[in-house]
């Protein structure tokens, strides 16, 4: 038998390896999952009532701009709406970034634990991803500007980082920026921004507005719309209109676009839920940090915890699973294999997380 003719992959895309989403529970079990960094005290109950009130016009096309998310936005964030691309998840705007600035022979800039979506996204238009060494699983400025070549056209940035949660503060952003050919373009992604609580920290507008090569990415997932898949980008005039220009015509839907519109304009509630964060975060950094185990400073609403090894940080996995908790193992995804990456979740699962660990801990 001849062999078969079928459509083949473009080159090294079968070479990617796929996104790895955090585990759920299985169906009907009672497990607490804090493995993908979704928001403890759900939506603001103002974009679920917007959501809710969609479903009357669902036979109607989304306005293909959303505009009105876009307007809230900008409104609150002091934005110039013409500035701001939407799209569903920031993941759908990261991609076109890759899509519109990178190809065949092209090299994008990362850190080595940087997400993991940057690998995915560069080597699908064909371009080489570079990876730089951390200093103690923080994005180091001066080994990013070492890795740029003449063939670097992207710097992908994720502050806070994630999974570690450290963050590089607004000096060392700008100088990042500073070290770079006005040619390359730089990614601020922002996704945590709302968690952050350090003074030095900036989510990047600054430099949006004052240079035309950086973009900042945010996203509603982290903040009670997980669901709803919606994600943000300001940039310059000439990326907005690249963007513009291939992006799906109408890649947010109506439900998603009333429902962020709402939550941007419930302060209240994103206020309340960061007060949240900052408190269970801080806690559980203050119970967990011992010689058995090592929780990296997070600027997030997740915390890293590092074990002896590879083998150790297995069986903790193991042993909270055990006790009705999921989190996030990192060494498939991110080469972090004496790691685990533990949301913040609610306040009786963070006790829980705690108590379950420190038992663990004392055991080994």
């Amino acid at each position: 038998m001849s062999e078969t003719v079928r459509p083949t992959p473009q080159p090294g895309i079968l070479d990617i390896a796929p996104y790895m989403p955090g585990k759920s529970g299985k169906p009907g079990s009672n497990a607490i999952k804090l493995s993908a960094n979704e928001s403890p005290l759900g939506a603001s109950p103002k974009a679920i009532a917007a959501f809710a009130a969609a479903a009357e016009k669902l036979e109607i096309y989304p306005e293909g701009t959303s505009r009105l998310l876009r307007e809230a936005l900008g409104e609150v964030h002091g934005v110039n709406p013409d500035s701001i691309v939407c799209g569903n998840g920031s993941d759908d705007l990261l991609h076109l970034l890759a899509q519109v600035y990178l190809g065949e022979g092209d090299e994008a800039v990362m850190n080595r634990y940087g997400f993991s979506v940057y690998p995915i996204i560069t080597r699908a238009t064909g371009a080489q991803i570079i990876m730089v060494d951390e200093r103690d699983y923080c994005a180091d400025v001066d080994a990013l500007l070492a890795a740029v070549t003449p063939r670097t056209k992207v710097v992908w940035l994720a502050n806070p980082n994630n999974p570690t949660g450290t963050y590089l503060n607004a000096d060392e952003v700008a100088r990042l920026h500073a070290g770079l050919r006005p040619d390359i373009l730089l990614v601020i992604d922002s996704a945590y921004a709302e968690y952050v609580t350090a003074a030095d920290y900036s989510v990047g507008l600054d430099l949006v507005g004052a240079h035309q090569n950086v973009v900042m990415v945010r996203t509603f997932s982290k903040m009670g719309l997980a669901a709803a898949r919606i994600g943000w980008m300001v940039g310059p005039d000439h990326v907005v209109d690249a963007i513009n220009r291939i992006r799906g015509p109408f890649n947010v839907n109506l439900p998603a676009q009333l429902a962020g519109a709402a939550a941007t304009r419930d302060v209240a509630f994103t206020q309340a839920l960061c007060d949240f964060n900052a408190r269970w975060r801080d806690w559980l950094t203050a119970e967990l940090h011992s010689n058995a185990m090592r929780v990296i400073p997070s600027q997030a609403n997740f915390v890293m915890v590092l074990f002896d090894t590879p083998e150790i940080a297995a069986a903790a996995f193991k042993t909270l699973v055990e006790a009705g908790y999921i989190v996030r193992e990192i060494g498939a995804s991110y080469g972090i294999a004496n790691g685990l990456r533990i949301s913040i979740g609610p306040e009786a699962a963070m006790q829980g997380v705690a108590k379950v660990l420190k038992a663990f801990g004392g055991a080994q």
